[in-house]
């Protein structure tokens, strides 16, 4: 299985997060345009990225025949839920210009829970995840 497409999309995710990081350090009120605009697009890839994970990857390690990848790709897709629509219900609120100029600090809060787990998803997914598959999928060739 290519997860180049995963690879891609964790890199626009990641990158998403530190631009909306860097805009609301040069100030939510300021930037809220930028901000409401940076994060629908965010939205956006997450939420192809985690529709082809349900519909594509996550099937494909469970018939994989591999008991392990398979276990710790129920494991994966079981967190995966909460920290979803933690992200969906904060995108949808705070996509909004005029709501960020009026609760920057909200927004600020909020951001810092939502975004570090799924920064801290999309890294934990880089450095254990991913790195399984490609060694399940070598031996598979070997």
């Amino acid at each position: 299985m290519n997860i180049d497409r995963f690879k891609s999309h964790h890199v626009e995710i990641l990158s998403g997060i530190a631009v909306l990081r860097k805009l609301s350090h040069q100030g939510v009120v300021e930037y809220a345009v930028d901000i409401a605009h940076e994060l629908k697009a965010l939205s956006q890839v997450i939420t192809q990225h985690l529709a082809i994970e349900d519909r594509i990857l996550y099937p494909s390690l469970e018939r994989s025949g591999d008991a392990a990848m398979a276990n710790m790709s129920r494991a994966y897709q079981n967190d995966m839920p909460g920290i979803a629509n933690a992200f969906i219900n904060f995108a949808r609120r705070w996509s909004n210009a005029t709501l960020l100029s009026k609760k920057p600090e909200e927004f600020r809060a909020e951001a810092n829970i939502v975004l570090k787990n799924i920064h801290t998803r999309m890294v934990r997914e880089n450095r254990e995840f991913y790195p399984a598959i490609e060694a399940m999928e070598e031996h598979s060739y070997a």
